[in-house]
């Protein structure tokens, strides 16, 4: 069996976005329910594109559908939790962007839940593929890679 990958420090990341969690969060079991961290996942992204001037929700052309995504969870999360949902971009194709989020439990360094999601990038009206231009591009390479030094 292969071995469990290690969660990684804040400084993996690019931007950070502080996230509330809510009372409704909790599941029977006590912590934040696994469903949950991808709609956290889907938030920090969205808000980083549409801050970033790269996505409007209501009537840009383009629009980003999800076609892969998992998550990794190493330690629990919940109410009242502040949750710092720490992003960067791993991969931007013709036509998709990979990202990658990591949820750190209050100023806890070490991540609590790690992930990830694909977005294709479609035309809204037809759902075709389209290729991102150079502007959405030079804006996502602002966070891909390695983080800068500290």
């Amino acid at each position: 069996m292969a071995d469990r990958p290690a969660p990684s420090a804040r400084s993996a990341y690019r931007v950070f976005r502080t996230i509330t969690t809510r009372w409704l969060d909790n599941d029977i079991y006590g912590h934040m329910n696994n469903v949950v961290h991808y709609s956290l996942f889907d938030s920090a992204v969205n808000a980083w594109l549409i801050e970033n001037g790269i996505l409007d929700i209501h009537g840009g052309e383009r629009i980003g559908m999800v076609v892969e995504t998992g998550c990794r969870y190493f330690a629990e999360l919940a109410y009242p939790d502040m949750v710092s949902a720490g992003l960067r971009v791993a991969r931007i194709g013709t036509s998709s962007v990979r990202y990658e989020i990591g949820l750190f439990r209050n100023h806890s360094d070490e991540a609590a839940a790690e992930g990830f999601f694909v977005h294709v990038y479609v035309d809204r009206a037809s759902r075709r593929p389209m290729p991102l231009p150079e502007g959405f591009r030079k804006i996502l390479s602002t966070i891909a890679g390695d983080p800068p030094p500290s």
